[in-house]
């Protein structure tokens, strides 16, 4: 179960009262996502090539929106949204548009990483409802992604839907997913904790 704090954008969870979601603003934030960041997708996805800094600043950094989750002063998760064009899958994937359907308002969600010791905990599902939130006050009714390839049944349970060829690199291959306004209410009217009801831990 989530609250709202004072913060437009912050919740903790009423049994976990140190775990925040925010939009990320402090200089000491942003440096945990480079390495976040880093962490994912150059160890763990070798999507970038290594450094010796050991952090991956995103080529969109200076538009990302980015939505994370902190426990007191360390980063667990983040994601990043973005609306402005060209997107990140417009420079891979020739001609986007004739893959979508029709649309008013439309964002790329990004650089989805969640901390290795905290996946498949609550830190993904409040990262989800904190999108859910931010996406409906923003009103986008169109979502666009490149889902790794490693997790394509998670993101076809969020509501996202394959589209298009493969893109990225061996090792490193992503596949071109939508989600619809309303294949994202289907999605959230199945889903407890985003249909606001109590959620089993």
């Amino acid at each position: 179960m989530l609250i709202f704090q004072a913060s437009r954008y912050n919740w903790s969870y009423l049994n976990m009262p140190s775990l925040i979601f925010k939009i990320a603003d402090q200089p000491e934030e942003f440096e945990q996502i480079f390495r976040l960041n880093y962490k994912t997708f150059v160890e763990e996805i070798p999507q970038h090539e290594r450094n010796e800094e050991r952090r991956l600043v995103d080529k969109f950094h200076a538009e990302n929106t980015y939505l994370i989750c902190m426990d007191g002063a360390r980063l667990l998760g983040m994601l990043a949204v973005r609306d402005k064009r060209p997107f990140s899958l417009d420079l891979k994937l020739e001609n986007l548009d004739s893959y979508l359907p029709p649309h008013r308002s439309i964002c790329e969600i990004r650089l989805l990483a969640v901390e290795p010791d905290r996946r498949r905990t609550r830190v993904f599902t409040g990262l989800i409802q904190f999108l859910s939130r931010y996406c409906d006050e923003h009103e986008y009714d169109l979502g666009i992604m490149s889902g790794t390839t490693l997790q394509l049944d998670l993101y076809r349970h969020l509501g996202f839907t394959p589209f298009g060829p493969l893109v990225g690199r061996v090792g490193a291959l992503y596949q071109p997913m939508y989600s619809t306004l309303a294949s994202y209410e289907k999605f959230k009217s199945s889903t407890p904790i985003l249909a606001g009801k109590k959620a089993h831990q």
